[in-house]
């Protein structure tokens, strides 16, 4: 497919982009285990808009 791959599974393309426009969160995201990312994921499953898509991404790295 054209789903960039996280590891091991599938990344939806609203997260895939948002995680593109922000290198820091990119980062970090690739250096989760398949677990971790899996459960972002699921998170950004339930994100409607691209705004909200945005402020979600950018939330992570103030996480860690």
């Amino acid at each position: 497919g054209d789903n960039m791959k996280a590891n091991g599974s599938d990344l939806p393309l609203g997260l895939g982009m948002a995680l593109m426009q922000n290198t820091d969160a990119f980062l970090y995201f690739s250096a989760l285990n398949a677990q971790q990312q899996q459960k972002i994921i699921e998170k950004s499953k339930g994100i409607q808009s691209r705004k909200e898509m945005k402020s979600f991404v950018d939330s992570l790295t103030a996480l860690g």
